[in-house]
């Protein structure tokens, strides 16, 4: 008995021709002239087994080729990319949306009815808009602080990369640089992201990347509100160009009124001062780490107390935890005495007869006139002898040292030696007298032949 064919095989009204795939902003790739081939029915969908039109591209240099891989039916029903099955919207794979918006899968499994529930999805989707998506996600509307934590603001190319050569891993790749495939030493094989599927991306069971975004968004810090209720301020953080204080004001006066709005273009950055604390509070907890404008994600902290002004108008600060206490105050004896000469500071009781025998080394004050000396002032100040210098009289050195005598009077020329000193021409003493060139010994004159010079 023959077996009962598929409807596809007869019935080609199912099948999918399309003029230009469904694709997120990375599988595109970042060339706007790209160039893609279209093969009508070229293969089966890896979901609903229909034929469909594949496309195939390269998304830029020293990037793979990529292709479509499900057709545009199953990627409409789920709103993800033909290529890497993630998310449009969000960049993140279907089971972590669908945790953070509560959608329950109920795609069949069984050829049979699996056929028959896209057969009804698609009649659906066909009535309505292209660009929404269909199934629950259609329905659901509502955002989630875990997609707005999570969600990519930015392409990630690096996904796009060729995969690793396996010929190069074992050492047999005789290629060199012309080799298409990436020559980097893989990853450990016991990695749980080393082992993906389509399937599992697409259901949102069993995805490991889903796994590791979970446990991000869970270690996620939260932004606590300063003990300090005085602190209305909040701080927005990696701002464009495009973003302005009148986009701030529209966005950030829904949760209350706004006292001031201070932009520091320099910084990339602006400080928002509500007149209330709770606005401020509501407007921390809604945009941290979920606020995107101008496709940036923008940077929520709350301000710093400018410090609370005392009543001379001087900032007034907390002790700092953890330091010493003040020293104690010195004895009573050594309190004016501040380089700690010995002797005694007098007092005020202290009178005139007791300091006769009584020596203080107090210096007086520089800068100050000296007074005329009194009686009083003569006991208490008692004239002390300079110290004596470093070295003792004979070593000292004058200030300025005696100049030895003129050779000779200005103007006058030297006076010329006596004539004894003279030796006479001709004499042996005159002939010791030669220049260094005139030696004889270095004339080449043997010391025999040499003329005596003793006299």
């Amino acid at each position: 008995m023959a077996t009962s064919k598929s409807t596809n095989t007869y019935n080609r009204q199912n099948w999918e021709d399309s003029e230009f795939p469904i694709l997120c902003q990375t599988c595109l790739g970042d060339n706007p002239y790209i160039r893609m081939s279209k093969e009508r029915y070229g293969k089966e969908c890896k979901i609903c087994s229909r034929p469909f039109t594949v496309f195939r591209w390269c998304p830029g240099a020293r990037m793979r080729y990529k292709k479509t891989e499900v057709c545009q039916t199953c990627s409409r029903m789920k709103n993800v990319c033909q290529t890497c099955l993630l998310d449009l919207e969000y960049g993140l794979p279907i089971q972590v949306r669908d945790a953070a918006l509560k959608i329950k899968d109920d795609l069949p499994r069984s050829e049979v009815n699996k056929e028959y529930y896209i057969q009804n999805i698609d009649a659906e989707i066909n009535k309505l808009d292209k660009t929404i998506p269909g199934g629950q996600l259609g329905k659901s509307q509502a955002a989630s602080d875990i997609l707005l934590k999570l969600a990519r603001t930015t392409p990630y190319y690096k996904r796009n990369r060729p995969h690793i050569c396996s010929f190069w891993v074992k050492g047999e790749c005789h290629r060199g640089e012309e080799c298409p495939y990436r020559h980097e030493t893989p990853t450990d094989p016991d990695d749980p992201l080393a082992d993906q599927n389509i399937k599992d991306r697409y259901y949102g069971v069993n995805d490991p990347v889903a796994h590791k975004l979970m446990r991000r968004a869970s270690a996620m810090p939260k932004l606590e509100p300063p003990e300090d209720k005085s602190i209305t301020t909040l701080y927005v953080g990696n701002l464009s160009d495009k973003i302005g204080e009148k986009e701030l004001r529209d966005h950030f006066y829904q949760y209350g009124e706004i006292r001031s709005i201070t932009m520091v273009p320099r910084q990339m950055c602006a400080f928002i001062q509500y007149v209330n604390r709770h606005p401020a509070e509501m407007a921390a907890e809604k945009t941290f780490n979920k606020l995107i404008m101008g496709g940036r994600r923008l940077n929520i902290k709350w301000g710093k107390s400018q410090g609370r002004q005392g009543p001379s108008g001087e900032q007034t600060y907390d002790p700092v935890p953890g330091l010493p206490g003040p020293l104690p105050p010195p004895p009573v004896e050594l309190r004016d005495n501040f380089f700690n000469l010995s002797g005694t500071t007098p007092s005020a009781s202290t009178s005139a007869g007791d300091l006769a025998g009584t020596s203080i080394l107090q210096p007086p004050p520089m800068f100050m006139p000296v007074r005329p000396p009194t009686a009083a002032t003569a006991v208490l100040r008692p004239t002390i002898a300079p110290p004596p210098f470093f070295f003792p009289p004979q070593m000292r050195m004058p200030m300025f040292p005696p100049q030895p005598p003129p050779l000779c009077p200005p103007g006058t020329a030297p006076p010329l030696p006596p004539e004894s000193a003279i030796a006479p021409p001709g004499t042996a003493a005159a002939a010791a007298v030669h220049y260094p060139s005139q030696d004889p010994r270095r004339l080449g004159a043997s010391e025999k032949g040499a003329p005596s010079t003793i006299a």
